[in-house]
């Protein structure tokens, strides 16, 4: 009884499907609405075919940017010079309307995409892995599948719509067998016997329409996610991955420097930095309990300018001096993940996403001036860190503001102590031959307590309320710092940070025409 039930219900859909795919093929001549469905899937296949060309004409863009950038540095330089900043002006200017890091919440909302990425990925997983253990269970046991008298009811309703749903997508191409289970069970369902119908839990069939449902979002998702993974890989390309390959700062300015310098010049040049950072620790303000803090600057105009205009104003006035570092600025931004930026000892970030300059607004404020002006050199096209470091220095230095003075010898003043420290360690007689002929400055007390990067009662503060261990975060941001100048080119890696000294040995002994010692005063 229940094999010929189950031959009628086939021969009724089959009927049914039949005379659908009459109609949707036109040998009625029909005009109506399933001729406009078939009309509105060819233009959905067009649709897909165009977006198929852009999706692999902008993948080959992004490839023969880089290509083009890692072979000629010329082309590098005209991009900088003639394109880079059309991203600013434009992109950035929109993105500086927004009173928040607008970069800040992308990047979270691309940790977000991941994590849903990585959870549907392992639940296809599984489903795969539950689906052939089933397939190989059911095969063990023969061919027992094409009976239906020892089927629970739902799953033998089940079948027989997904066996007219197949039906139906072989004879019409390019129709998924979820369209066909989601437009005939209507009409369908009415050809079956109640007795079938009253037997079919409605979990079976709910269960059925939730997982096309997921199987379409999940598809909607991957094909969102595919392109979102090349958009991130154009804007990076476009906004960082070129700028490697152009020339460097010093090479445009100043250009080759082969010289070697001597141990003695390092120590000039430490010097001058330790005696302004002894003089102007006395001279900035501070409140009762000896914190330094900034009270303003003054425009051009005589107007009061907070750190981050100020900050802008001496970059700007430094592409006086050096042209490239003219133009826009937009506006500076705190980051509302500071304490997170603090566990990677992080103090600013530039945001390709957004041509936003972000600091870390938890850091000691003497580390802000500094911070500020290197973040704004990445939007001038100085990706390197190093070049950062230097531009900088050269901008707060030059300022008339004490403060930002300050914050810009104090920016460069470990560094330089490192390498002494290195040259003692590495060259004792060496080192002691030139400390004879100019013996290093003795640095206060009191700049070292200004030179730290976060305040202990902040560090405490931080580390109660870290989710994840800092020393942890800050092991797994080395090495992905480390890792992403690498794969640019940088071939020493995070390291490349402390060639900031290289290039004040080659501003001060090959660009200028006296010694930093000299030109003290």
């Amino acid at each position: 009884m229940h094999v010929h039930l189950f031959v009628d219900l086939w021969v009724v859909q089959g009927s049914f499907f039949g005379h659908m795919l009459k109609k949707l093929t036109g040998r009625r001549g029909s005009a109506g609405f399933w001729t406009q469905k078939r009309k509105g899937r060819m233009k959905r296949g067009r649709f897909q075919g165009k977006s198929r060309v852009v999706y692999i004409g902008t993948a080959i863009l992004v490839a023969a940017l880089n290509t083009a950038a890692w072979n000629s540095t010329a082309f590098s330089d005209w991009y900088i010079a003639h394109i880079f900043p059309v991203w600013v002006n434009t992109y950035g200017r929109v993105t500086g309307l927004f009173p928040f890091s607008v970069g800040e919440w992308l990047l979270a909302a691309g940790v977000a995409v991941i994590l849903l990425a990585a959870a549907l990925a392992v639940l296809w997983g599984c489903a795969g892995i539950v689906k052939g253990i089933g397939i190989l269970t059911r095969g063990k046991k023969g061919s027992g599948g094409r009976r239906i008298s020892g089927e629970n009811p739902g799953s033998a309703l089940e079948k027989i719509m997904e066996r007219a749903s197949e039906k139906a997508s072989e004879k019409v191409p390019g129709k998924a067998p979820e369209k066909a289970l989601e437009k005939a069970p209507g009409k369908a369902l009415e050809k079956v016997p109640e007795k079938i119908l009253e037997k079919a839990p409605e979990k079976a069939l709910e269960a059925r329409r939730n997982y096309v449902i997921f199987r379409r979002f999940s598809r909607g998702f991957g094909i969102f996610f595919v392109w979102t993974l090349l958009a991130v890989c154009l804007i990076m390309t476009l906004n960082c991955f070129v700028l490697y390959h152009a020339s460097t700062f010093s090479e445009q300015y100043f250009g080759e420097d082969n010289q070697e310098h001597a141990l003695v010049e390092l120590i000039e040049v430490y010097n001058m930095v330790a005696e302004q950072c002894n003089r102007l620790s006395h001279v900035i303000g501070r409140d009762e309990n000896g914190m330094a803090v900034y009270t303003g600057g003054l425009g051009d105009g005589g107007e009061q300018l907070d750190m981050e205009d100020m900050a802008r104003k001496l970059m700007r006035e430094l592409g006086g001096e050096y042209p490239q570092l003219e133009g826009y600025y937009p506006r500076l931004k705190a980051l509302l993940s500071s304490d997170f930026m603090c566990q990677q000892h992080m103090q600013g970030y530039y945001f390709p996403f957004s041509m936003e300059a972000n600091y870390n607004h938890v850091m000691h404020i003497l580390n802000f001036p500094a911070t500020m002006c290197h973040e704004l050199a990445h939007l001038r096209g100085y990706i390197y860190e190093d070049e950062a470091n230097f531009i900088s220095y050269l901008a707060c230095t030059k300022s008339e503001d004490a403060f930002f003075q300050y914050s810009g010898y104090l920016s460069v003043l470990v560094y330089l102590n490192n390498d002494l420290y290195r040259a003692w360690k590495e060259e004792p007689l060496v080192y002691e031959e030139a400390v004879a002929v100019v013996r290093p400055v003795a640095v206060e007390e009191q700049v070292w307590e200004d030179n730290i990067f976060v305040t202990q009662e902040e560090w405490d503060r931080v580390n109660e309320n870290a989710w994840l261990d800092t020393d942890f975060v800050d092991r797994v941001a080395d090495k992905f710092i480390d890792l992403n100048l690498k794969v640019n080119g940088v071939a020493d890696g995070k390291v490349s940070y402390s060639r900031v000294v290289k290039l004040l040995l080659q501003y001060y002994f090959s660009n200028l025409s006296e010694s930093p010692w000299e030109s003290r005063t």
